[in-house]
């Protein structure tokens, strides 16, 4: 068994949004938490694929950037007071018999009476464009994490999804010009982007894909076919950002007896509990019916999967703690009269 001050009562595997919230929230209910993530910084895809891409579906955020996102859920969880493991990829869940689950990673292992997670899309690679391998570090790129490396390039997009859309966006304040081919007449993304997207700067070349990169040291043109006509067309790029989705799955948490959906969702009830008992899950990773993937509804799942964590945890605890306003006004009182003088 642990000692006490190796066990939480909480233990969040992904520090994404939605981990970061659930950290905060735990700390609000007093609950002593743990974060583990396999990646070297918090904030999950938004700090490691698109720290610079601008979000807009977060409420009371018109619009803000994945990484100030991330600053600010940081902000709002550190004071609570998270111990944070970075670095550490969860291996196995060791079954520890009574009221503990104990976790292994591939540094250390880690006890907590719930888990909550909170991977996201789990472990995921993007996908290559086929036959293009030697350009990548080249000019060609899958994600982007700095937008001054596109400063006042010609930039192929290849895509029709909510990535491709929304980088052909936020690029075009930065790029010489940007030409986005889609291999579709329909669009994936969100209908507003869409039509920005549609009254922008940015060449929109649709039922079209990327036949050939060519260059030496690195990419300078790209041969794109239009699939109707199968006529071709060379365009001179100094960048391509190919968004061509992603594979993901779960990794070794596939192995652990949770109840899935495909390959990388796992089924979660209304408390957001998993078929084992003592292990929630919130965020991209759940599957349930009318599921809608959102970091806003991220959320909301993570303050549902720690709240019912704290009743499982102390059954004397209440599911719903009050309002937030509320709470802080009480302890702020109590905090008064214990620091007053005697």
């Amino acid at each position: 068994m642990p000692e006490s001050s190796d066990l939480h009562d909480v233990t969040i595997i992904g520090g994404g949004p939605t981990g970061l919230f659930a950290a905060y929230y735990a700390g609000f209910r007093g609950l002593t938490c743990k974060i583990i993530d396999s990646l070297p910084e918090l904030g999950g895809q938004l700090t490691a694929a698109y720290p610079e891409k601008y979000i807009y579906d977060v409420a009371g955020f018109p619009k803000i950037l994945a990484k100030d996102l991330v600053r600010n859920l940081v902000e709002q969880a550190m004071p609570c007071g998270p111990t944070v493991r970075l670095g550490e990829s969860v291996q196995k869940l060791a079954s520890a018999g009574g009221e503990h689950l104990r976790v292994l990673t591939d540094r250390a292992e880690h006890w907590s009476r719930v888990l909550i997670i909170t991977t996201g899309l789990g472990m995921y690679t993007p996908r290559r464009l086929r036959g293009s391998e030697s350009f990548e570090g080249k000019g060609l790129y899958y994600t982007v994490t700095r937008t001054d490396e596109f400063l006042g390039k010609e930039i192929l997009i290849i895509g029709g999804g909510d990535s491709a859309v929304d980088w052909a966006l936020h690029l075009e304040q930065v790029a010489s010009g940007i030409t986005l081919i889609h291999r579709r007449e329909q669009f994936r993304a969100h209908e507003e982007n869409v039509r920005r997207l549609l009254n922008s700067t940015v060449t929109v070349k649709l039922s079209c894909r990327a036949k050939e990169l060519r260059g030496e040291a690195h990419v300078r043109e790209a041969v794109i076919v239009n699939t109707t006509t199968t006529a071709e067309e060379v365009l001179r790029v100094d960048a391509v950002l190919a968004c061509l989705g992603f594979s993901s799955d779960l990794g070794p948490m596939a192995d652990w007896g949770l109840e899935l959906e495909g390959n990388d969702a796992i089924r979660v009830n209304t408390k957001m509990e998993t078929n084992i008992a003592g292990i929630y899950a919130a965020g991209d990773v759940t599957a349930f019916p009318g599921k809608v993937k959102l970091i806003a509804t991220g959320f909301g799942e993570a303050a549902t999967a720690v709240n019912n964590s704290a009743h499982y945890i102390n059954p004397g605890m209440k599911v719903f703690p009050g309002y937030s306003t509320t709470i802080m006004k009480q302890r702020e009182r109590k905090k008064t009269k214990h620091d007053a003088p005697a």
